[in-house]
């Protein structure tokens, strides 16, 4: 995502990202989900990287508002 308005907050599993998910849509953030995984084994790439983790963007004006739900989340685990 180079020269885009969405910034990286969290790299990790399946069930912790939906977590995530869900949180910030209670507050009206729609993020982006991404799986790398899952991008390269589409493509025919899927050699050395986990599956199961993914990552997720939001828009960097909402910057602020999902960084402390993440880090909460974070501290449970």
């Amino acid at each position: 995502m180079k020269d885009s308005n969405y910034i990286k907050i969290f790299t990790g599993n399946f069930m912790i990202v939906q977590r995530i998910i869900s949180e910030l849509k209670a507050i009206n953030i729609n993020a982006i989900i991404k799986d790398p995984a899952e991008s390269a084994r589409l493509s025919g790439y899927a050699a050395g990287i986990l599956p199961g983790f993914q990552e997720v963007f939001v828009n960097k004006d909402e910057l602020d508002m999902a960084v402390p739900i993440v880090e909460s989340i974070n501290s449970e685990f």
